[in-house]
């Protein structure tokens, strides 16, 4: 048994910076590295992707990165945990297969796949058995959205990740699996911790809670003395130095930028938090309230103390079902009198609006650099602001609606009040909305497996 394992995070969603897990993997010793590229609409958007392309339905980002380092983990023997697999686990493994071959890489590297988390093809037959699928915030029952659903993916823990460890796996490509579970399997394959080791699972899990947003423990984002924050160009992100019996480090690698402190780790920490006594994930439910912090030395904060409790017996599922349709196009207005010409334009287009007979379920305004932020909270703007930006966007069933909508906010410019720009990109691009419905389902439902391809 290792005494450290030192595991980094490496992207905190799909869209995080390029250059982060390359500087991981060359900018010090680690031993795992986990890349979190899902989020609860990415789901969607990867099935639409599959739907137009089969072969599609991954992130193509995670190919481009494992041809720029997988010769680099070969080398040093560092292995790599993902969700990048989307709704096409197998196609994301195989374009890594290729990948390794294409580097002269053919018999160096395993690649785990993870799948069972894709329940989309299973709905009707949960139905069908009687299994109850209800929105767990709101109670309404999946059949008032049934027609419309476009992704359903349940959020898988960290057990079949170790046993893809266990079978020699150096990358592991998965679906829906929880970024924490993507942190806590190394530690529970290299330390061999049991599943009912609450307090150890517990630890292992808040220690993937931190990493798993990249820089945003180790200075990014970083509300308290971020003024003070050195050198964001070049921010490090965040590595977990873990001990067998549940302690651990957080800290980053030498001669980078952000920084690690006891303030940082407390703001990662409460995010998504929920209740800070129940934190419940696939593998355990984590006691926020138990976790002690002490500085350990420069960039480097302890954790330890972590309690947990066993976990539930049902998984949460992801659903994602399209919501109707929406356009969002902005004008700018200068002084004199910017907000009076930006309130002025508001105006006249919803008369417009309502004349032409357009449905909509909500029209939202907003008027940058006066209330987008704080609402109603901003109060009286300045008494004359040198430019107010209108954001002027529609939501509704009606696609042809919206798209009208589309084609009255550039009439303003000649047909509104005075001073305007912004008005360069052309016409509002017309998006379909995906909403979220999340749900529970017992556990007992859900079969996961692992398959082992070699390049």
């Amino acid at each position: 048994m290792k005494e450290k394992v030192r595991v980094a995070g490496g992207q905190g969603f799909w869209g995080d910076l390029l250059t982060a897990p390359v500087e991981q993997v060359r900018g010090g010793q680690i031993d795992y590295m986990m890349l979190d590229y899902l989020a609860e609409v990415t789901m969607s958007i990867v099935q639409k992707q599959r739907q137009r392309d089969p072969n599609a339905g991954f992130a193509r980002d995670f190919v481009a990165l494992m041809r720029e380092i997988l010769p680099d983990c070969v080398e040093k023997n560092i292995k790599i945990l993902s969700n990048a697999g989307g709704v096409n686990v197998k196609g994301c493994a195989e374009a890594i297969k290729d990948v390794a071959n294409e580097l002269g890489l053919q018999g160096k590297v395993k690649i785990g796949v993870v799948t069972g988390d894709d329940i989309l093809e299973r709905l009707d037959e949960f139905t069908d058995r009687g299994v109850e699928i209800t929105n767990m915030e709101t109670g309404e029952p999946l059949s008032a959205i049934r027609d419309k659903v476009q992704s359903a993916n349940v959020y898988l823990g960290a057990q079949p990740l170790v046993e893809a460890l266990d079978k020699g796996a150096q990358i592991i490509v998965g679906g829906r699996l929880t970024d924490t579970g993507l942190t806590l399997a190394p530690l529970m394959h290299e330390f061999g911790w049991t599943f009912d080791d609450w307090d150890k699972v517990s630890a292992g899990t808040i220690a993937g809670h931190i990493i798993e947003c990249g820089g945003q423990s180790s200075g990014g984002n970083f509300q308290y003395d971020w003024k003070n924050i050195p050198n964001l160009a070049n921010i490090g992100f965040p590595i977990i130095e873990a001990a067998p019996n549940g302690e651990f480090v957080v800290t980053k690698h030498d001669n980078t930028g952000g920084r690690v402190n006891i303030q940082s780790i407390k703001e990662q920490l409460l995010y998504e938090m929920g209740d800070p006594k129940a934190y419940i994930t696939p593998d355990v439910v984590a006691d926020f309230t138990t976790i002690n912090l002490i500085d350990d030395g420069e960039n480097r904060v302890k954790v330890f103390g972590i309690k947990g409790h066993p976990n539930t017996e049902f998984y949460k599922v992801s659903i994602a079902y399209s919501a109707g349709w929406k356009a969002v196009g902005t004008l700018v207005y200068s002084y004199p009198q910017a907000y009076e010409k930006a309130k002025a334009a508001d105006h006249i287009l919803r008369q417009r609006l309502e004349k032409l007979g357009l449905k909509f379920d909500v029209i939202l305004t907003e008027f940058v650099g006066v209330n987008a932020t704080h609402g109603h909270l901003s109060g009286e703007p300045l008494p004359d602001i040198p430019e107010v930006q209108l954001r002027f966007g529609v939501r509704g069933q009606s696609k042809a609606d919206v798209e009208r909508f589309t084609k009255e906010l550039a009439p303003l410019i000649l047909t509104g009040p005075p001073s305007v720009t912004g008005f360069a990109g052309g016409r509002p691009k017309v998006e379909e909305i995906m909403a979220y419905f999340p749900a529970l389902i017992p556990k007992t439902l859900i079969e996961t497996n692992v398959e082992i391809i070699e390049a």
